[in-house]
Parts: C-alpha cells; sequence; structure tokens
C-alpha cells in the first residue's frame, strides 16, 4: 500500500501544477495570438525569425508575471496557507503543505529567478503569506514554506541561501515558523531549517547550516555545519560554543 501511494500520491499534485501553469500559459498564448500571430504571418522575409523569437519571449514573460498572480489565488483557494504541524506527511493536515510546495516550486522553477531581487518576487512571497518587513533584500529563490516566514525590518537573505519552514525528523514532518529578526543577515548559500530564530542584526556566515529549531541571539555571528557561534578576531574565526536546538 506504502508503495502504491508513493506512485501515484504524486499525482493529484502533479495535476494541480498542471493547472495553474496552464492557466498563467494561457495569457501568454491569448497575448501571443492577438497582438502578434496576424502582423507576423504577413512578414515573408528572414526578419520574421527574429521578431518571432521577441514574440515568445514577450508572451513567456506574460506568463511568469500571470504566475506570480495566479498561484498565490489558487493557494488561498485550496486552503494552502500553512500552520505549525507535526506527523505523518501522509495525512489530510499534511495535504496544505503539500499544496503550499506545489505553488510555491512551479513559480520557482519555472519564473522566478527572473524577478529576484526585485519588488516583484516579494509581492509573490507577500501573496503566499510571508510577512515582510520594510528594506527588506530576498537575493534567493531557495524559499519554501513562504506562509511560515517572517522576515523583519532590514533582513537580507543573500544569493542563493536556503530558509524553509520544515524538516523531517523520526519519520514525521515537521513544519515549524522561521523568524528572521530586524537587520540580520543570512550569507550566500546558508540553509535555515524550520523553527530557527534569528535574532536582530545577527549574522549567519555563508555557507552555514543552521540546525532546526535553533535560537541565535541578536548580535551574534555564526558560521560552520552545523552553525556555531563564533567571534572575529583580526580576520580570525574563533569558536564560542555550540548551537542550541
Amino acid at each position: 500500500m506504502q508503495r502504491l501511494l508513493a506512485i501515484v500520491g504524486p499525482l493529484p499534485f502533479m495535476a494541480l501544477a498542471i493547472m495553474v501553469a496552464g492557466l498563467a500559459l494561457g495569457v501568454g498564448v491569448f497575448l501571443f495570438e492577438q497582438c502578434f500571430s496576424a502582423p507576423l504571418a504577413a512578414i515573408t522575409s528572414w526578419w520574421r525569425y527574429p521578431l518571432t523569437g521577441l514574440a515568445l519571449a514577450t508572451s513567456y514573460f506574460a506568463y511568469g508575471l500571470s504566475l506570480l498572480l495566479i498561484a498565490p489565488a489558487l493557494n488561498f483557494l485550496l486552503g494552502g496557507k500553512l500552520d505549525p504541524y507535526r506527523g505523518s506527511q501522509v495525512s489530510f493536515a499534511a495535504l496544505r503543505w503539500y499544496v503550499h510546495c506545489t505553488m510555491t516550486l512551479v513559480v520557482r522553477y519555472s519564473f522566478l529567478e527572473f524577478v529576484t531581487p526585485s519588488a516583484l518576487g516579494q509581492l509573490f512571497y507577500l501573496l503566499m503569506g510571508m510577512k515582510i518587513g520594510r528594506n527588506v533584500t530576498i537575493n534567493s529563490t531557495a524559499i519554501a514554506d513562504p506562509s511560515l516566514i517572517e522576515l523583519q525590518d532590514g533582513a537580507t537573505i543573500g544569493g542563493s541561501a536556503s530558509v524553509m519552514a520544515h524538516y523531517a525528523q523520526g519519520g514525521f514532518l515537521v513544519i515549524a515558523p522561521v523568524i528572521i529578526g530586524a537587520g540580520a543577515t543570512i550569507g550566500m548559500r546558508a540553509v535555515i531549517m524550520g523553527g530557527v530564530q534569528v535574532g536582530a542584526k545577527a549574522k549567519v556566515l555563508a555557507g552555514s547550516f543552521v540546525l532546526p529549531n535553533t535560537k541565535i541571539p541578536a548580535g551574534e555571528t555564526w558560521a560552520g555545519v552545523p552553525a556555531r557561534r563564533i567571534e572575529l578576531e583580526n580576520g580570525k574565526v574563533q569558536p564560542e560554543g555550540k548551537a542550541a536546538s
């Protein structure tokens, strides 16, 4: 039975991904047919090919910009807003997480890179339920579970950093809020797991891995795998203590 679920379980969410992508593609197809198809058909010279490419690229961006709105709308209608959870990965309660993940991943892997770190990327995360303060920078698309992530004023997420409000433990799926405090910085390619709280003006250095449920006090600098508190003196790293979990 478990093997059968493993095979057929993803199918409804694949169908959901097809639906949201298809609705957004409809906008691009409409734009192409209504605005570009007839004029391009009238061109008989070689100019038709680069102009067709430009028309297709324009239609693709119409798809992507539409997707930024359609995916959050369907996420809302299908109850994809998350609450903290610990339990089986195969349960009615976990369905909301799968819906939320599907909507997030469709946008991430088909368009979001083009609008990161712009305000359009932040608009998508806001519509998906993320709490975003003023003067926040999000320079990464590796964001999972946005409805349980809070970025306070002046927080910075570095390039390709991963922030996810979930993890697996003891065979259970755990979904827990992530809070990045005011003025805190998450370095390039760092990983922040579910339940992590990063205090105001704290720093997680590039490439670090912060274990689930770690609490980083305000103003501290953490680094390493797993991340621990460090002190920087004369350009050298001095370990101090261990990560709390």
